[in-house]
């Protein structure tokens, strides 16, 4: 990756390792723009869903989910996995599938990469910036225990609440990478670097990146 021209960092990350935090605190290091929830943000605003919501319909494994809490109503007993969202503005209801939300994630993408340097935490990234001329794609891991203690700690969780909510992120994005990349989140390939934040700080993680990017 050249610094000195414009370019793409994305990281992928495990929930629970960190990898959030190292991505905002890598992004202030360089100086250049984050991008995380903001990228959420839009979806809300452009499909008038909350972010759980838009996170069920993401990593669905087929193309309708099941149920748009609060905001969506079921059309027909003959439309199998199919439901139409009714915006709250009184506008006639549309179809929104998984496939529109990684549309809509990869114009946010590439419109906010193709302004300045950034670095974007996102499960997707990796692929959605193959093909780019000057991005590095970086993992951030950990043993599950380290997730575990740190869910528990950042969301005042029992462990076995930890635990589940591991669990289905995990799954949930697995599903959608797999979906829209054609591989897998856990497959190294895919990444430039790849980073184990067992014993290491996110500043020492962030400094491990920088050493690397020269």
């Amino acid at each position: 990756m050249d610094k000195n021209q414009k370019y793409v960092i994305t990281i992928n990350r495990e929930l629970g390792s960190g990898g959030r935090t190292v991505g905002r605190k890598l992004a202030e290091k360089l100086n250049v723009a984050f991008y995380d929830k903001a990228l959420i943000n839009e979806l809300k605003k452009k499909f008038q869903l909350d972010t759980e919501q838009i996170e069920k319909l993401k990593s669905g494994k087929g193309d309708w989910w099941r149920e748009f809490i609060n905001s969506a109503m079921y059309m027909g007993q003959g439309m199998n996995e199919m439901w139409y969202y009714q915006r709250m503005t009184g506008q006639e209801g549309y179809l929104v599938t998984s496939s529109d939300m990684f549309k809509m994630d990869k114009e946010i993408l590439t419109q906010v990469a193709a302004e300045d340097s950034c670095v974007i935490a996102g499960r997707n990234g990796f692929s959605v910036f193959a093909d780019h001329p000057n991005h590095l794609s970086i993992l951030i891991q950990a043993p599950l225990e380290h997730r575990i203690q740190r869910i528990m700690s950042k969301q005042q969780l029992s462990r076995e609440e930890a635990e589940k909510v591991i669990k289905k992120v995990d799954e949930m994005r697995e599903n959608y990478v797999k979906k829209y990349s054609g591989t897998s989140r856990y497959d190294t390939r895919n990444y430039d670097l790849v980073i184990n934040m067992e014993g290491k700080t996110e500043d020492e993680a962030v400094e491990l990146i920088l050493q690397y990017i020269g």
